[in-house]
């Protein structure tokens, strides 16, 4: 690559305006993201993180305000607030956070983070294949669906920039979410760029260019010389040499490490317009523990990336959207092992500056034997496509809510509001 491009705090910076006739078309590209920027033209971008395993959105986002809560868990029910380290964050006089999510409580105050309670799937299974196949295909009870959500957003939408950095999941393997017709790519760490490119990770043999050049997807038809190139460069962009901006510290583990690489994405301009990564662990049927345990050492890496990767973006977060979801929740009276088994509705997060935060959303069904959703489990007020339609939508300007969420019967009428 020519020396006079530099690589700076893990971004993609150009020396010289001048410089663009011997540099790939993709950096064309990536410069000319840069100017739209200047002028007013920004690409917006959504992170969406699966929390796999089925989290327990009961102790996440604590109705303290309700007594059957904690006649329901007598044991591992976070205590009210009181100013305490270990009591719930009070959020609204009602609702509380775990006291391990102490870095969203800043967030939360400066109306960037909203909550969507009671939300999830309308599908009754407990199975975790199921609901996350279900979530991700965004079709609840259909399996022969072939394609994933996110996926039908990027085929509904055209992108103009014909980026191959658009859709990027920062994992092992290429998640549901992000199956389908559209070029996607699975990067399991920027250092070793380890792609795999979904339908066309058998051609991975041939390298990059042979990839891309047997492809019969027009967009892509011819751009192997380009892709081999922008990789090349990309590589260069180490992550363990990363410095994150305005004093922002991930936590030194993968999901922390995903996170930070989709913002060195992000800041390096490759057009990247839909980010995807996951978190397991959070099927608590033994021990989940209250204030302290493995929910609660959970939390405190799941909060603090997020609250590191908002503040590292700074600015430029503006333009991004954070969403996250979980298969199901999980029931609402402890069991016999101090845990919790598979339930079904749960509490979501939206982060962004162009969100409506510092508010519950959600009508609130309550805890009493006769609310719960067949005796034992929270019971669902928002189908988790009011949600996904709503960003769909409001935020990446998708005009077609049918060919993205099929069988889908609601409209805007059901969006809960949590963007502007």
């Amino acid at each position: 690559m020519n020396r006079r491009y530099f690589i700076k705090s893990g971004g993609i910076a150009l020396a010289s305006f001048g410089l663009m006739t011997s540099a790939p078309t993709f950096l064309g590209r990536a410069l000319a993201e840069t100017i739209d920027k200047v002028t007013g033209g920004r690409r917006k971008t959504l992170i969406a993180i699966f929390q796999r395993g089925a989290v327990d959105g009961l102790n996440v986002v604590v109705p303290y305000g309700e007594h059957s809560y904690y006649d329901l868990r007598p044991n591992i029910a976070i205590p009210k607030p009181d100013g305490g380290a270990e009591s719930a964050i009070n959020l609204d006089g009602y609702f509380g956070l775990h006291p391990s999510l102490q870095s969203f409580k800043p967030l939360w105050d400066s109306k960037c983070l909203a909550i969507v309670h009671a939300s999830g799937s309308p599908d009754s299974t407990r199975s975790h294949f199921d609901a996350q196949d279900y979530m991700e295909s965004a079709t609840p009870g259909v399996k022969s669906t072939p394609d994933g959500w996110l996926n039908r957003y990027l085929q509904s939408k055209a992108d103009s920039q014909k980026s191959l950095f658009r859709a990027v999941s920062m994992t092992q393997n290429m998640p549901r979410a992000m199956q389908g017709k559209s070029p996607t790519l699975a990067i399991s760490n920027l250092a070793d760029f380890s792609i795999r490119a979904g339908q066309s990770s058998a051609s991975m043999q041939g390298g990059f260019e042979a990839m891309y050049d047997q492809t019969v997807n027009d967009a892509l038809h011819g751009t192997g010389k380009e892709t081999f190139e922008a990789v090349n460069y990309l590589k260069q962009v180490n992550p363990s040499q990363y410095k994150a901006e305005n004093g922002a510290n991930y936590p030194r583990t993968p999901f922390g490490n995903a996170l930070l690489q989709i913002a060195q994405l992000i800041k390096a301009g490759v057009g990247l317009e839909v980010a995807f990564t996951d978190i397991g662990g959070w099927d608590t049927h033994v021990n989940e523990g209250n204030q302290q345990g493995q929910l609660s050492n959970l939390l405190r890496q799941f909060s603090t990336a997020i609250a590191a990767l908002y503040t590292d973006l700074g600015q430029r977060m503006d333009d991004v959207v954070v969403l996250t979801m979980s298969e199901f929740g999980r029931t609402a009276k402890e069991n016999g092992n101090r845990g919790t088994d598979h339930g079904h509705a749960n509490a979501m997060f939206v982060v962004g500056n162009g969100v409506r935060g510092g508010k519950v959303y959600g009508d609130w069904p309550g805890l009493k034997g006769d609310q719960l959703y067949e005796g034992r489990d929270l019971a669902l007020t928002t189908d988790f496509r009011d949600v996904f339609g709503e960003i769909a939508t409001k935020h990446l300007g998708t005009t077609n809510l049918k060919s993205v969420f099929p069988g889908y019967t609601g409209s805007s009428a059901k969006f809960r509001g949590v963007l502007g």
